[in-house]
């Protein structure tokens, strides 16, 4: 005899079908689809950019699969690597939200034409990137090469300043002296259109120079001429030219140093010391005077 059903009741089967559903539900509320454009990615998380939303943080998995899709229905398909997943590329995701607000992805989708087209923006992108590191590195050696060559001309400035100070010193402490004993001299002459010095010349400089360092507060003074033969301009380049030779040789080898000179005096055709009619007088006006001076007020006289 069978046993009456309660009213409101239910069999074994309708009840498992009901627990089912209950439990099934939550799982079901929280699966999420997006679709958008991969903003970047670090590791297992892309961020993935949504129009009219915040973006949003994708973790991807080992079971993460990544497709290839094409056709009007997506009907062909390919699997492909998440090295696939590139910036630039539109991507629909499939997966559920974590506790940390992310959508961990079960699936990635994507056109093939799409990741073409993101592969060739980025084809595009990683030679001005280069050479923007390649500007930046050239850059980088010419500020260095420029700082480098500032600090040297700093330090041939601060040498040419004291160098000047120097000499300055000296001529304003000789000026205030007022005029001079010629205490040596010398004559050195040269031949027509020629600025080099002799060797038996460069001797008697010498020898003037060495009676020069045996006198207290000596000044040398190196005045250059030339003959009247040729323009203006040319013997006064001459005269220039000889009287800055005659300084050198001084200075260099015959250790005179500038704070001791004044400076050489360019003085063209002037103070003729004889006729340019004759070759024998052209040849006593091309020349260079070099006096030792000592102020009479340091030799008391």
């Amino acid at each position: 005899m069978c046993k009456p059903r309660l009213a409101g009741s239910l069999s074994l089967p309708t009840l498992l079908i009901t627990t089912l559903l209950v439990t099934s539900f939550p799982a079901l509320a929280q699966s999420t689809q997006i679709q958008g454009i991969i903003d970047g990615r670090t590791g297992a998380t892309m961020s993935i950019k949504v129009a009219g939303s915040p973006d949003t943080t994708v973790l991807l998995s080992d079971a993460t699969n990544v497709q290839e899709v094409e056709g009007v229905f997506h009907g062909r398909k390919k699997e492909m690597p998440m090295t696939s997943l590139i910036p630039g590329l539109p991507v629909q995701i499939s997966g559920s939200m974590n506790a940390q607000n992310q959508l961990a992805a079960d699936s990635v989708k994507f056109k093939g034409s799409d990741l073409k087209a993101a592969m060739d923006a980025q084809a595009g992108l990683q030679p001005t990137m280069q050479k923007v590191a390649a500007n930046s590195q050239e850059l980088a050696q010419q500020q260095a090469a420029l700082q480098a060559q500032q600090a040297q001309l700093t330090a041939e400035q601060q040498k040419i300043a004291a160098n000047k100070a120097a000499i300055a010193a000296a001529n304003k402490r000789f000026g205030e002296l007022g005029e001079y004993n010629i205490l040596g001299e010398a004559t050195v002459y040269f031949a027509n259109g020629k600025t080099t010095v002799d060797s038996p010349d460069k001797a008697k400089l010498l020898q003037l120079a060495q009676q020069a360092k045996g006198i207290t507060a000596y000044i040398m003074q190196v005045q250059g001429y030339a003959s009247a033969v040729g323009s203006a301009a040319l013997n006064q380049r001459l005269s220039s030219e000889r009287a800055n030779a005659v300084t050198q040789i001084l200075e260099q080898d015959g250790g005179i140093p500038l704070t001791n000179m004044l400076a050489p005096g360019a003085m063209g055709t002037s103070s003729q010391v004889d006729s340019d009619k004759t070759a024998e007088g052209q040849a006593e006006n091309r020349r260079v005077v070099v006096r030792i001076l000592q102020n009479k007020g340091i030799a008391g006289t």
